[in-house]
């Protein structure tokens, strides 16, 4: 597939899987209006509208929290500001990011933000220390498209509702089993209220599946992102490739925040204790760099050498040793 292709697939079923998540929710605050009463349900749904207001308020500070990304000064390593407003002006960003630096030896990034004007990207030392500049931009770029599609947004909302069906699940459950069942055990009911604890057991594992799901495809979109707004796609396969190629281990592997990386710095973590397989993959939250690759490659028609560039790190030109 061409680019727009690409993107035109990924935004589709990212589309049927927030129709998923908008079903789910609904069945699970149904079953529990079903068992017990219709007010319950009601009820049910309404707190877990109140939860995901005070997620989203609190998500910003919590993301910088979780990856130690600190801030740095408006005088603080300008040449990489220069690239990231370059991006932001060739995506058509309103504003363009704030900059904060992990200090972590391994190559990564993130996008964090609920809104462009809020935004910002969180760029690893390890990144500068690894990343070519043309490499670093098509990087950026991936990042800059996250805040550009709203992925961080739509990110954090698809975590609330993962999260939210869970504990509606689980509360449910657990009046089912201990709380006598309320209407759904009166009148031979007994048929419903085993398919309504098959239901909420399985409730929270498509949540969660749903969650992974969507968040593969938006890498894949932030991936043909950066190739459109760079017009460079072998970049960002180039720097994917260097990603594959690097073995060190992010220091802040935080599962709660894997879906923000460029590569998820749990998965490192995982295949070096031998955890990769199939059924885990379902529960990745980013697609194998291989098929990130091949999808950049046949998009741009081009293969990649069998060698990385031996170009400079940008480090060089920010003076850091």
């Amino acid at each position: 597939m061409t680019l727009q292709e690409q993107i035109r697939s990924n935004r589709l079923r990212s589309t049927i899987v927030i129709f998923g998540f908008a079903l789910l929710l609904g069945v699970v605050g149904g079953l529990i209006g079903v068992i017990f009463n219709l007010s319950l349900g009601i009820v049910a749904l309404v707190g877990a509208g109140l939860y995901a207001i005070f997620a989203i308020l609190s998500s910003r500070r919590m993301v910088a929290g979780m990856t130690r990304a600190q801030e740095i000064g408006p005088d603080d390593l300008k040449p990489l500001r220069r690239v990231v407003e370059n991006v932001s002006i060739a995506a058509g960003l309103p504003v363009t990011p704030d900059v904060r630096i992990v200090d972590d030896p391994a190559p990564n990034a993130f996008a964090a933000g609920l809104r462009p004007q809020t935004s910002y990207l969180g760029v690893t030392t390890g990144l500068l220390r690894t990343m070519p500049k043309r490499e670093l931009e098509a990087v950026l770029g991936h990042e800059v498209s996250h805040v550009r599609n709203r992925d961080t947004y739509l990110m954090t909302m698809a975590t609330i509702f993962a999260g939210v069906i869970a504990l509606i699940a689980d509360i449910g459950f657990r009046m089912l089993i201990f709380g006598g069942g309320g209407r759904g055990r009166r009148g031979g009911g007994a048929l419903i209220a085993i398919l309504a604890v098959v239901g909420l057991i399985l409730a929270p594992y498509a949540a969660m599946l749903l969650r992974m799901s969507l968040s593969r495809r938006r890498e894949f979109l932030a991936d043909a992102g950066s190739a459109e707004i760079l017009n460079d796609p072998e970049a960002m396969a180039l720097a994917l490739r260097r990603l594959q190629a690097d073995t060190t281990t992010i220091k802040y592997a935080d599962a709660a925040v894997a879906h923000l990386w460029v590569e998820s710095p749990t998965s490192r973590v995982e295949s070096e204790r031998g955890g990769v397989n199939f059924l885990s993959g379902l529960f990745d939250t980013h697609p194998p760099l291989d098929r990130r690759i091949a999808a950049l490659e046949e998009a741009g028609g081009f293969r990649l050498p069998a060698e990385l560039p031996a170009d400079e790190p940008f480090a060089t030109e920010l003076g850091l040793t």
